[in-house]
């Protein structure tokens, strides 16, 4: 009984001794869930931190098995450790030299549900491959939701353009998979270049934009625009938008006509003076002649009475 009591005791003592290793200094953030795309990319999200020192990467062996088995690895650097259904389709993306775990899964299958913890492990040397410290990070892993289409793009616009003035649409897609952003077209002719916006939402969720600027025509009215989204994988989802042109506003009905008014109005009136100071003249030049005949007549008059 005295021998049962004391294995006890060093039992507890080596388990108080060894759990703030394992469960307070070993910590790993991982999403916990994450949508992906079949036939497309996923990238998980992955830190960790560990009891040691600032170790090289080259010392560290970053390890992404199956919650359930942990013998069942989807990433190792050995390819040959790797079930044969993950082999040349898994990468980590992180750099473990900066306690980055980032997980990278192309091509994405049915089955690629998960759950996915991370594992770390310690090499005694840089050229050493047997490892001394490991640690599973089994608290925190990943599950995927399997998505077999992708959402349509929402479309972001004024409900009417105005025809000669700029229109601006944008489409706007979420993914999971910021290695290999969506690529987007247009219907509309490659004149007209849009300008393509990448970001992250939340941890895992990005959401990619492509922004549009044209200015419509006349012939634009009543026409539709369609914006597609080209996953990797080739997965491809489209939305439509329909043009209602709004004719630009022109005041030449009624500029032209007050513009003729004011000009009649303008040559008539310079008309009209040229025309009085014209008769004014010829007046003045009657009446001087009229003044010279009266004068001579009145000489007549004065010589004939005498």
């Amino acid at each position: 009984m005295d021998k049962d009591r004391k294995t006890m005791i060093l039992c507890l003592l080596l388990s108080a001794i060894c759990s703030p290793v394992v469960s307070e200094d070993w910590k790993a953030t991982v999403v916990k869930r994450l949508d992906a795309l079949v036939t497309s990319c996923v990238v998980v999200p992955c830190s960790f931190s560990h009891p040691k020192e600032k170790l090289p990467a080259s010392r560290l062996r970053g390890i992404w098995h199956r919650k359930s088995q942990w013998n069942q690895l989807i990433y190792a650097s050995d390819d040959t450790t790797v079930l044969d259904s993950f082999k040349d389709r898994t990468q980590m993306l992180g750099n473990l030299g900066q306690d980055n775990c980032t997980l990278e899964i192309t091509d994405v299958k049915n089955h690629d549900n998960g759950a996915f913890c991370f594992r770390i492990e310690l090499a005694r040397t840089e050229t050493d491959k047997a490892t001394k410290d490991k640690f599973s990070f089994v608290e925190d892993c990943v599950e995927l939701d399997m998505l077999s289409e992708p959402a349509k793009p929402s479309l972001v616009h004024s409900p009417t353009a105005t025809e000669g003035r700029p229109y601006v649409v944008t489409c706007t897609v979420t993914h999971t998979c910021p290695s290999h952003v969506p690529k987007f077209t247009w219907s509309r002719s490659n004149t007209d270049r849009p300008t393509e916006v990448h970001r992250l939402i939340h941890n895992g969720l990005w959401e990619a934009q492509s922004i549009l600027t044209f200015i419509p025509q006349a012939m634009d009215d009543h026409s539709e625009l369609t914006c597609t989204a080209v996953f990797n994988g080739q997965k491809t989802t489209s939305a439509t938008l329909k043009l209602f042109l709004k004719r630009a506003e022109n005041y030449n009905h009624i500029i032209i006509p007050v513009a003729v008014g004011i000009g009649t109005a303008v040559i008539f009136g310079v008309l009209c003076i040229f025309m009085v100071k014209k008769y004014k003249k010829r007046i003045i030049e009657l009446q001087n002649q009229e003044g010279s005949m009266w004068h001579r007549l009145s000489r007549m008059s004065r010589r004939n009475r005498s």
